[in-house]
């Protein structure tokens, strides 16, 4: 950037066109302009291109605004990094590792803890409590609210999500378009679908897949199961490989468990279907029809041994 005599704007070179001396000046050109519309246009009809490269550089307007007697004032970013130039992968990259860290210094400045700031990445917009903890290699999406003393563990990606007051979220889970309630547990390995919603104290698991359900107060779906379009009540124990078969190759429909019920490990419940409250089922059950409140349904084939037989041998 040329000044005058009296330090007032009175253009700018390209490095190629400069002179040893004009290249000794510190103050440069981070590309940035404004100037009034109608003036710019008569000002761009005038530009030539007698240059070392033979462009016509818009940066000419500025000597000829000035030769018009038109003021030039010159803004100074206040940190370098806001103008960086980008013209291949390797800055871009340079340029997100930046914004990525005065991201992670501002969450820190609301009080949250960030187990390293340099693996945190916020795509969106987050909103905390009071001493939150986040772990390394989080992905926050969208826009994301975390109550107090929530802790989220390491490798996870949270999207579109409320998570209430005192919830853990262990490592390696996906929540995404959940409601998640107050001293929940999800995870490790869980992932929560959009229309996910969880009541107080409620529990998913390892490798446990939820989707458009609610699971109440209390409940837990601890391990490998897939809850689909379900209503569940308040303190039901799924358990283990139970899954809830919602489609039928065209339309889905809804599984309804009523409060306190039992679901032993590897059920399927093929909706649409009911479970009253306080059912127990059997497990290794396929339940298709309703199962009434406070009795044991179980639907399985007769235990048969057949002796004397043996497997096939190779060969």
């Amino acid at each position: 950037i040329l000044r005058d005599v009296r330090g007032q704007v009175a253009g700018i070179v390209e490095e190629r066109d400069a002179t040893g001396e004009q290249r000794r000046i510190q103050e440069i050109n981070a590309g940035l302009m404004a100037g009034q519309a109608g003036r710019l246009a008569g000002w761009l009809s005038r530009v030539g291109a007698d240059n070392a490269q033979g462009e016509y550089y818009l940066t000419d307007v500025v000597a000829l605004a000035v030769a018009d007697g038109v003021p030039v004032t010159a803004v100074c970013a206040p940190v370098a990094d806001e103008v960086l130039g980008i013209n291949d992968r390797v800055q871009l990259a340079e340029a997100e590792r930046l914004h990525r860290q005065r991201v992670a210094r501002s969450v820190m400045e609301q009080g949250v803890t960030l187990f390293d700031p340099q693996r945190f990445d916020l795509r969106g917009e987050l909103h905390c409590g009071r001493d939150v903890s986040i772990d390394i290699n989080v992905i926050v999406e969208g826009r994301v609210e975390l109550g107090d003393e929530v802790k989220i563990g390491p490798n996870v990606v949270i999207r579109d999500s409320v998570i209430a007051a005192g919830t853990r979220v262990h490592a390696n889970s996906v929540i995404d378009g959940a409601q998640i309630g107050a001293n929940c547990e999800i995870g490790p390995f869980a992932r929560l679908r959009p229309a996910s919603v969880l009541a107080e104290r409620a529990k998913v698991g390892n490798f446990v897949e939820v989707k458009k359900s609610e699971i109440g107060p209390r409940s837990k779906v601890n391990h490998l199961s897939y809850i689909g379009d379900a209503t569940i009540g308040a303190d039901v124990n799924v358990g283990a490989g139970t899954i809830t078969c919602n489609y039928d190759g065209a339309n889905k429909h809804r599984t309804v468990i009523g409060d306190g019920a039992f679901i032993g490990s590897g059920v399927e419940l093929v909706a649409p279907v009911e479970i009253g409250a306080g059912a127990t089922i059997g497990a290794g059950s396929t339940i298709g029809k309703a199962a009434p409140p406070g009795e044991l349904t179980l639907e399985r084939a007769r235990q048969v041994t057949v002796k004397g037989w043996k497997r096939p041998q190779k060969g």
